[in-house]
């Protein structure tokens, strides 16, 4: 019998995966695409992988361990409250080769002290930020090359990525019992959680409901079609004074290409518009504006939450909390992590991982729906909600003080992962969040009826 995986092993395991994902997908870019263009939507890939290694020193060697920094100047580089985006491409960094071997540095490092001894919960807290925040970047580094216009990156730790077979659209919508008392937020039990996920409370949900899918290509490109971007009555007045600033006619990364054919950029190669695939480079506000075309709406967060997650006991038990954060106001049993329960996303639940190098149709993976019927809501496309990012009740900031403080207020709740996001991270609670202006990530969205 094999033994069982220690929590030290499962975190090298981790460590390494993360390095490699992001090495891939920097890799074979010269230094003119290491640094890329100015934008507000990007960072100079060779910064951010001086940033992401930063992190891992930051939290793993220097908090955790309490030893002094690699690089003297590495919070003047690297830390991103400390640089402003705007002077990423300006700083003196270091060439690509001493990059290199600074992250090589800090992973070696990082590597040994996991070797070494077993990780307590606060050190298994810090690896696991540190590799959370590398997959987000990973995540980062995908939309990057995709804004770019750079080659779809050689993925080496999967099975080469290929296009599943054609699924088809997935219509309809199913409805959910409403819940007088729903439980949003992380439970103490979860093994990690972010502060902005902290802590379960409860919250009154009215009967609705919900699309199985997402809006899909073709769904989009009927209110393309029929002029919606021109036509003010389908947007808020912070919508519209955005799609005239930047004279948005179609989601980013599309093109006619004649009467009633279009194609959509796939990092280099322009391929025929996919028809059942979710619209994926919509913000906030193009989601709206077609929501009230359609006389839709977006749904809540808790509403999306509800009909992604199984039923649940109502009744509390005491757990043990597994955080370092704050100490959560009760205990309360603990839920299944995905839709479909607890066993971990597979390429049969999910496209997770960059498995399958792109989105693919909404009927796919139905052995990842909820128990309502939905369809995807892990996987494929970050879906906006209608909730501007504001913390729950009783709020305190993790050890990661800039992770959601800063952020509250002015930014739109995205929920589910994407085709790029790293299965260990994702979970229903998951809580992601962007400018309502953001059409370069890799988002989309599902609607409900009015």
């Amino acid at each position: 019998m094999a033994s069982k995986t220690t929590r030290g092993e499962e975190l090298q395991a981790w460590v390494k995966s993360a390095y490699r994902r992001s090495r891939d997908l920097t890799a074979g870019l010269t230094y003119r695409e290491m640094m890329g263009p100015q934008l507000d939507t990007v960072n100079p890939m060779l910064w951010e992988m001086g940033h992401v290694a930063w992190f891992h020193e930051k939290w793993t060697r220097q908090v955790l361990r309490g030893l002094p920094p690699l690089r003297p100047d590495g919070d003047r580089l690297y830390d991103s409250f400390e640089t402003h985006h705007a002077t990423r491409w300006s700083i003196p960094l270091p060439s690509p080769e001493d990059t290199l071997a600074y992250v090589n540095e800090v992973l070696e490092g990082e590597l040994a002290a996991l070797a070494q001894s077993e990780p307590d919960e606060r050190a298994t807290f810090l690896h696991r930020l540190a590799v959370f925040h590398e997959d987000m970047h990973i995540e980062a580094y995908t939309y990057t090359r995709q804004t770019l216009g750079y080659p779809a990156p050689l993925i080496t730790d999967v099975p080469k990525a290929h296009e599943p077979p054609a699924a088809g659209p997935w219509p309809g919508d199913v409805p959910v019992e409403g819940r007088e008392k729903f439980w949003l937020g992380a439970r103490p039990a979860e093994p990690f959680v972010f502060d902005n996920e902290q802590w379960a409370h409860p919250v009154r949900v009215a009967p609705f409901s919900i699309a199985r899918a997402p809006v899909t290509n073709e769904q989009f490109l009927e209110f393309v079609e029929a002029g919606g971007y021109d036509q003010e009555q389908h947007w808020s007045l912070a919508g519209w004074n955005w799609r005239h600033r930047v004279g948005a006619g179609q989601p980013l990364h599309w093109r006619r290409e004649g009467p009633g054919r279009w194609a959509m950029r796939r990092f280099n190669q322009w391929v025929p518009l996919a028809p059942h695939q979710p619209v994926m480079f919509v913000n906030w506000f193009e989601a709206e504006a077609w929501c009230r075309w359609a006389g839709r709406r977006l749904p809540t967060e808790a509403e999306w939450e509800l009909a992604a997650s199984p039923p649940e006991p109502q009744t509390s038990n005491p757990s043990p909390s597994n955080s370092p954060l704050t100490n959560p106001p009760g205990q309360l049993a603990p839920r299944n992590t995905y839709p479909w329960g607890n066993t971990p996303p597979t390429v049969a639940t999910a496209n997770l991982n960059h498995q399958a190098g792109w989105a693919v149709d909404v009927a796919a993976h139905p052995e990842g729906d909820s128990p309502h019927g939905c369809r995807q809501m892990i996987g494929n496309v970050w879906e906006w909600t209608a909730d501007a990012f504001y913390p729950f009740p009783g709020f305190v900031t993790g050890p990661y003080r800039e992770y959601s403080a800063p952020w509250f207020g002015y930014r739109k709740v995205l929920k589910g992962g994407c085709w790029a996001t790293a299965p260990r991270t994702i979970r229903t609670g998951w809580r992601n969040f962007y400018l309502p202006d953001r059409r370069d990530v890799l988002a989309g969205f599902r609607t409900c009826p009015l």
